[in-house]
């Protein structure tokens, strides 16, 4: 069966345009996502748009990145894999590579903080629209609603989302295989689970070839949001002198102010290091174990759904993912809403959501730019 090239048309506009504007982290990506694919395209369904974020909280590199890779796979199948994933690193690595060529030649970074000032709050409505659907979704039952309670107090108290989201499906699957005293399982799958590797050392002397092999060591083990990335760098480039400490602020600085996955800092460290070269390798490098991953991933996704203990995993899995959706909301909002420039923003997008009904969420990022710029003038 052939691939139809106007879906792979489609699936490239969507996730390129989708990578200008993704701003705000993984939770507002994913936001984005289900409005585009389920909600307006209707590629897929919520439930299983639903059960594919559950799957890919479950293996390492940048969660967002990875549903784009998923959708696109939905959509166009192999080849629709690969062109949404690059689709949507593609316009976040540009914009880091330039703003690292500037940052060589210069010495400083452009002012862009006046528009960023009003993304955030913009992000929240964004947010807030997802948890609301796909936690319709997902919490089926009052078991699954008090298991996501139980996910977000325990998220609170510090412990890793990683381990409270297998703690929470391996706790679902219990409770409701005991309850409905499932025998055995109708398909021989297990969750894969990848165990993190020692970090990796960079040496002095980096050839391109040693940038890509370092930054493809930190795309296979790096489990949670792409932040994690900030400690693997502090140890290795820093403390063995690649990297002053400034530089890595810097770096960390562009990853967060650019649309897109927040591991286009590695293209900013590569330039950094080798310069265009160093660049294209440590992108490569750090998003390559994601399409692996991806790929393995997507054709279980289904079988674990036919399986009905596994189909409790997943139920599990989805709820614990909605609920650390929220505790993000919650935590993003602390940090956010610090003054009534905030609030007003944020007001300004709920409206334009309720009033526009028929409108793209993704035009809420512009928007809060251009509100965050001109009450920044004020």
């Amino acid at each position: 069966m052939k691939t139809n090239a106007k879906h792979l048309k489609e699936i490239a506009f969507l996730f390129f345009k989708m990578g200008c504007v993704a701003f705000g982290g993984p939770a507002a990506h994913i936001a984005m996502m289900e409005n585009e694919v389920v909600h307006k395209r209707k590629w897929m369904t919520r439930q299983y748009f639903l059960d594919l974020v559950g799957a890919t909280n479950l293996i390492p590199g940048p969660n967002s990145t990875e549903m784009t890779m998923h959708c696109g796979h939905t959509r166009g199948g192999f080849l629709g894999l690969f062109i949404a994933g690059i689709s949507f690193i593609l316009p976040a690595v540009t914009i880091t590579g330039f703003l690292a060529w500037l940052y060589t030649t210069y010495g400083e970074l452009p002012e862009v903080t006046p528009f960023i000032y009003g993304i955030k709050p913009a992000v929240l409505v964004i947010i807030t629209m997802a948890i609301i659907k796909l936690g319709k979704k997902a919490i089926k039952n009052i078991e699954l609603a008090l298991l996501g309670i139980l996910v977000i107090s325990t998220t609170f108290l510090g412990l890793n989302e990683i381990t409270v989201l297998l703690l929470g499906g391996l706790l679902g699957t219990i409770y409701f295989s005991t309850k409905n005293q499932t025998k055995g399982i109708n398909a021989n799958i297990t969750p894969l689970l990848l165990l993190k590797a020692p970090m990796f050392s960079v040496t002095k002397m980096i050839s391109t070839s040693s940038v890509f092999w370092s930054f493809l060591k930190v795309g296979t083990i790096l489990y949670g949001s792409g932040y994690v990335l900030f400690a693997y760098l502090d140890a290795e480039l820093v403390a063995n002198g690649i990297l002053t400490r400034q530089e890595l602020i810097d770096a960390i600085a562009i990853g967060q102010l650019t649309p897109g996955p927040v591991l286009s800092t590695a293209t900013f460290i590569g330039y950094q290091i080798n310069g265009i070269y160093g660049a294209i390798a440590a992108t490569i490098g750090i998003f390559l174990p994601s399409f692996i991953f991806v790929l393995l991933l997507n054709p279980l996704v289904t079988k674990m759904r036919q399986s009905k203990t596994l189909s409790y995993f997943l139920d599990s899995v989805n709820v614990a993912a909605v609920a650390i959706m929220i505790v993000v909301l919650l935590k993003m909002s602390y940090t956010t809403l610090i003054s009534y420039k905030e609030i007003g923003i944020l007001f300004v997008s709920i409206l334009f959501i309720v009033k526009a009904k028929k409108m793209n969420s993704m035009w809420l990022v512009p928007i809060g730019s251009l509100l965050g710029f001109f009450l920044n003038l004020l």
